[in-house]
């Protein structure tokens, strides 16, 4: 659980300095040439770390629905989303925004069963700590 909890905190501190890095190249050169940016170093990254790890096999990739191969366009229209919101309402109230919108999409993803994943019965407290998210963002702002 502690290895969970660590590489959740770097992912997350990652995504907001990619999202702040994506918006310095924008002013630079613009949003789509900055979400090509990241997407071409992350390809660099993660395919030299695929040749260092070498874990896995190339034989299971036919066993994952075309539907999934789309993960990477996801990408794309999150770190347009990202850097644009950084313009309009700054990196801390689009960071609170983005991870609220990332806990409403899952309780929808986990209610439905979408994607395969287990279905699970969203709880009150689990509502509840949404709305004081963001409750918490909402007093942040002002």
């Amino acid at each position: 659980m502690f290895k969970g909890i660590l590489f959740a905190l770097l992912g997350g501190a990652c995504i907001t300095l990619q999202g702040v890095a994506n918006n310095r190249i924008s002013y630079d050169i613009g949003t789509w040439q900055a979400a090509t940016i990241t997407q071409l170093t992350g390809f660099i990254l993660a395919a030299l770390m695929l040749l260092i790890v070498r874990d896995g096999n190339w034989q299971g990739l036919r066993k994952v629905k075309p539907l999934y191969w789309f993960g990477g366009a996801f990408a794309s229209v999150i770190i347009f989303s990202e850097v644009t919101a950084i313009q309009y309402i700054g990196v801390t109230f689009t960071v609170s925004a983005l991870l609220i919108a990332q806990l409403c999409m899952t309780f929808v993803v986990d209610s439905n069963g979408w994607f395969g994943v287990l279905r699970q019965k969203i709880t009150l407290p689990q509502c509840l700590g949404v709305l004081l998210m963001i409750a918490g963002v909402v007093i942040l702002k002002l």
